[in-house]
């Protein structure tokens, strides 16, 4: 009996998989798509029906002569790409390939965990290239390429300085400066509370002014310190009394096994995971880990839209609670998760769970990195709880009144734990004394409490996800990519881990807004995936699609573009020209921004953009000068305000090494421009970190 062939994309799934198929089987990794749409030219004939041109991608030439090769001498080929989109696309498109040296003995096999179970239960079980997923990933990548190729080179040109747009990338974009907008607008507004400390027998406890004669408070009813005090002052006369006690028990349920985008979200939060690193470490734990004697997948596919969980997984973290945890945490049936994802092809797929509940986080930590650890912790929780009883909390509510005032306070304590055992959530207990309506209740203390109306928060990458994922904008799978793109190009930067907008990146939004409004349209480019969605289910033509997006307003937009772009000169920045009175303008150039005349060429005046340095507080120990953080090539610094006469610079240091102990822990740029932290004492110290370890001094 001769060889079989198994296809897959990267070397790890490989290696995990080669282990349970044996020696019938010969596995390679493509190493991801081996054929697109060339690198250097559209390759798409617009008028030949959106007819795309398809070339093997630079470099990966000896892979597809070696999986050909491979092909050859095999009696069989499977082909295990991702059960998804892209997956299905690489599939097919290996599958042509191989079609003049095979003309049968082809399969498409899919699974969503690499368990020996799944992984023999597929190539049992194999099946056809699903041809309405490959067109709709065609329809997306020509979409993405049409975008690109047409816009990107129009900014480049203009600006004379590398600017792309992408068709999802330029709607994160908006989001992100749309909410800076509203920040920038924001205005406080002020309001106040009245809160108050009641005495009963040795204990005290808080309560808070609820209504005023009968009427229910809103948020800005105590507009100011002075209405505030006339009701200090009132309820300083008054005398109280409980007026009612209500006892409730409340439930609260667990929360759902991850998907992609709440993994996301969830990483992000907990642990300041940027998405692209959260998908980098999920895709280590599905591929395999090597744990001493075995290899093997921890977790299933984490590409899903899906809530889903098999019935053999439920029972099984059904039987694990019962026995490891014990019966009185195991609620009488399963639970079950409705998703709320488009019946596309990421909602094939179940939820993200361990492949076995009963491969602990400690049992394998130690096979695992930190990063790894902490990930696949978060997974196992998640998935146990999720069947699980819910928590029970006990809460009470009270009134207290007098002279006209109402203050309600509320406590509450936890009855049975449930799930937040195994998935600890963040909660205080409040415990109130005995109290009985109708009981006398004396007043300790009360004051009025200042409050201001805050803007809304700066997105995380979790939070923009979220916002994305309710959008209907993208699809999980690529929110990493996208986040990451805008922040490598320069359009937006990490604050304290919040995104904010660059210069640039307002700049390019602005111009998007104004010449590309369908193209940063949130809920035009939500309405585009759900007709991917459609092709993918067989109920739309992938061309048509091409040709309501091109030639239904985009080939206008485009056309109107290059005009407009020719008369955008640039910002005007409120001052006029000292040479000949025309207004000054910003310009966005190849090697930054600058201030020129906006009568160039005629006046060919310009200045140099100067920002205002941030100030550190402290002094030059040279010549005693303000300190201040400037911006340069490799990233901020610290140097003397009295450059040039004094030279004295330094590194922003955020504390000592934590590997070496003797250097410190400085501000860094890698050749991409992205920020990192590194030892000052490289390369005799190799130590490096996404985010600071410690405050900056």
């Amino acid at each position: 009996m001769g060889k079989k062939l198994l296809i897959v994309e990267s070397p790890a799934k490989a290696k995990t998989i080669q282990k349970y198929l044996g020696k019938d089987f010969i596995v390679k990794a493509s190493m991801g798509h081996v054929i697109d749409l060339p690198e250097n030219e559209f390759g798409v004939d617009i008028e030949k029906d959106f007819k795309p041109k398809y070339v093997t991608i630079k470099g990966k030439d000896k892979i597809l002569k070696e999986i050909k090769k491979a092909a050859k001498e095999s009696e069989e080929v499977y082909l295990a790409t991702d059960p998804d989109r892209e997956g299905e696309a690489i599939s097919w498109h290996i599958a042509n390939a191989l079609k003049r040296i095979k003309k049968d003995g082809i399969y498409r096999v899919r699974f969503h965990e690499i368990t020996k179970k799944a992984i023999t239960e597929a190539v049992k079980n194999p099946d056809k290239i699903d041809e309405n997923k490959v067109y709709a990933q065609q329809a997306r990548r020509i979409l993405d390429r049409i975008v690109g190729y047409t816009i990107s080179p129009l900014l480049s040109k203009r600006f004379k300085k590398a600017l792309s747009a992408g068709r999802v990338q330029s709607v994160a974009l908006r989001l992100i400066c749309d909410r800076e907008e509203e920040i920038r607008k924001f205005v406080p507004k002020e309001y106040w509370t009245v809160e108050a400390l009641f005495k009963k027998d040795e204990g005290t406890f808080q309560g808070k002014l609820h209504s005023v004669n009968g009427k229910k408070l809103g948020k800005f009813d105590i507009p100011d310190e002075k209405s505030a005090n006339e009701l200090v002052n009132k309820a300083k006369e008054a005398s109280f009394k409980v007026t009612r006690v209500e006892r409730k028990e409340r439930k609260r349920k667990p929360l759902p096994p991850f998907i992609t985008s709440t993994l996301q979200q969830e990483a992000s939060k907990r642990f300041g995971f940027p998405a692209k690193l959260t998908m980098q470490i999920a895709q280590q734990l599905y591929e395999g880990i090597d744990l001493g004697n075995e290899r093997v997948g921890l977790i299933t596919y984490m590409r899903t839209d899906s809530t889903r969980v098999s019935e053999e997984a439920v029972k099984e973290a059904r039987k694990f609670i019962k026995e490891k945890l014990g019966s009185n945490y195991l609620p009488q049936k399963r639970r079950s998760y409705e998703s709320k994802a488009p019946k596309s092809a990421q909602d094939a797929h179940e939820a993200i769970r361990p492949t076995s509940v009963f491969r602990t986080p400690d049992s394998v930590k130690n096979y695992l990195t930190p990063e790894q650890f902490k990930l696949y912790d978060l997974i196992w929780r998640r998935f146990v709880a999720s069947q699980m009883k819910d928590a029970v909390f006990d809460t009470v509510s009270v009134d207290i009144e007098g002279n006209g005032l109402t203050f309600r306070a509320t406590g509450s304590t936890l009855r049975e734990e449930g799930f937040l055992k195994v998935y600890p959530i963040d909660f205080e207990e409040k415990l109130l004394p005995e109290l009985k309506e109708g009981e006398g209740i004396e007043l300790q203390e009360v004051k009025g409490v200042q409050h201001f109306t805050e803007p809304p928060p700066r997105y995380t990458e979790g939070t923009l996800v979220k916002a994305l994922e309710e959008q209907g904008v993208g699809r999980p799978s690529t929110y990493a990519t996208i986040i990451s793109n805008i922040i490598q190009r320069g359009y937006v930067e990490k604050e304290k881990q919040k995104l904010k907008p660059t210069e640039l990146g307002e700049f390019i939004n602005s111009i998007l807004k104004k010449l590309f409004p369908k193209v940063v349209d949130v809920k035009f480019t939500a309405s585009v995936e759900e007709e991917l969605d459609k092709i993918e289910e067989g109920r739309k033509n992938w061309r048509e699609l091409l040709k309501e997006f091109y030639f239904g307003e985009f080939k206008g937009l485009l056309e109107n573009a290059e005009k407009e772009l020719k008369k955008l000169k640039g910002e005007e920045i409120g001052r006029n020209c000292p040479e000949c009175g025309s207004p000054l303008i910003k310009i966005h150039g190849r090697y930054g921004a600058f201030i020129a005349c906006s009568n160039y060429p005629e006046c060919k005046y310009k200045e140099s953009l100067k920002e205002e340095p941030e100030k550190t507080g402290e002094t030059c120990p040279e010549c005693g000068g303000e300190l201040v953080i400037k911006k340069g090539r490799y990233g901020r610094f610290i140097a003397c305000s009295n450059y040039p006469e004094c030279t004295y610079t330094a590194p922003i240091s955020y504390g000592k090494c934590p590997k070496c102990g003797e250097g410190e822990v400085v501000e860094r740029r890698s050749k991409k421009g992205r920020k990192f932290y590194g030892c000052s004492r490289y390369p005799e110290c190799d130590y490096v970190s996404s985010k600071p370890p410690g405050g900056k001094k």
